[in-house]
């Protein structure tokens, strides 16, 4: 009975999850948010957010790749360009990973959340997990630089690395 009632709360929270981004809830329908995010939101819970993307990626078969910045961020912005300037990274890494922003700024730095991972030299900072949430990698992304971008290679190469295996 436990586990009967463990199943329908993941499938509750997943059709919530899926209505909230398609945007097709009932008026006066909870919206239940998912770790989907374009921007670094103070106001999420990035341990409600985590949740999700552990039930998304076990279902998908995915890694998790949490990405921790901030609005305030001028190299956060720099990565969210790269990605969107490169439509083959972009669907390479969506393809293998649940991607969930994890804000740090003056109204929130998530502290709590953050003292489950190694120390961040700075910003942006990728953390990989496995598809329950476990930690496979810290990544210093100013290690994937290249003059006032990133490298497409080393950024592509961190990508193969930590996909989930075929």
């Amino acid at each position: 009975m436990k586990l009967l009632s463990i199943l329908f709360l993941v499938a509750v929270i997943g059709l919530a999850a899926m209505r909230a981004r398609a945007g097709s809830q009932s008026p006066g329908e909870k919206v239940i948010r998912g770790p989907a995010s374009e921007v670094y939101d103070p106001a999420r819970d990035p341990s409600h957010d985590l949740a999700v993307a552990v039930m998304q990626a076990s279902w998908a078969g995915k890694r998790i790749l949490l990405e921790v910045g901030g609005q305030w961020c001028s190299w956060c912005h720099t990565l969210d360009a790269f990605f969107a300037a490169d439509r083959r990274l972009l669907d390479y890494r969506d393809n293998n990973f649940i991607v969930l922003k994890v804000n740090v700024s003056q109204e929130n730095e998530n502290k709590p959340f953050l003292l489950n991972y190694p120390k961040i030299p700075g910003y942006p900072h990728l953390f990989v997990l496995t598809p329950e949430g476990k930690l496979l990698h810290s990544q210093d992304t100013s290690e994937l630089e290249r003059g006032q971008s990133y490298n497409r290679d080393k950024l592509e190469a961190f990508l193969k690395k930590w996909a989930p295996p075929a």
